[in-house]
């Protein structure tokens, strides 16, 4: 039951952060960053496709991505046409990791600890939803 909540609210979070680089008129805005804000859209974007990768499919599902968090806020004008792409790649990682987790493995201990503590997989996979949901 978890498991199909927590596919269908990524799945919708992520189109949603789909949707939002796209309403931007105006590519170059994505990088814009105003007075009281920290972080750009687009860092944002590159932000949260590299957490998921990386705590999601790197590992839970075992891909070969290798996260650059610094580069997550460094990077500027990636064109949203890579940005919309790696959501929708992000999008396929994070449903065929989570399709192949079996129900018991999500009250098991994440395989890596949270800021130096241990922590279940559901804990983990709703934190990471919150992350999402935080940023988006």
């Amino acid at each position: 039951m978890l498991k199909t909540a927590l596919l269908e609210i990524f799945e919708r979070d992520l189109r949603k952060l789909s949707e939002e680089i796209g309403l931007y008129a105006e590519e170059r805005d994505l990088w814009a960053v105003c007075d009281g804000i920290s972080n750009s859209a687009g860092n944002l974007c590159l932000h949260l496709i590299g957490n998921l990768n990386h705590f999601v499919g790197t590992v839970l599902g075992a891909t070969d991505y290798v996260r650059n968090r610094e580069a997550e806020f460094s990077l500027k004008n990636v064109p949203r046409s890579e940005l919309l792409a790696n959501i929708e790649a992000v999008i396929q990682v994070v449903t065929a990791t989570l399709q192949q987790i079996p129900d018991a493995a999500f009250d098991q201990n994440y395989p890596v600890e949270k800021h130096g503590q241990v922590v279940k997989t559901d804990f983990m996979l709703l934190h990471l939803m919150g992350h999402l949901s935080y940023h988006l």
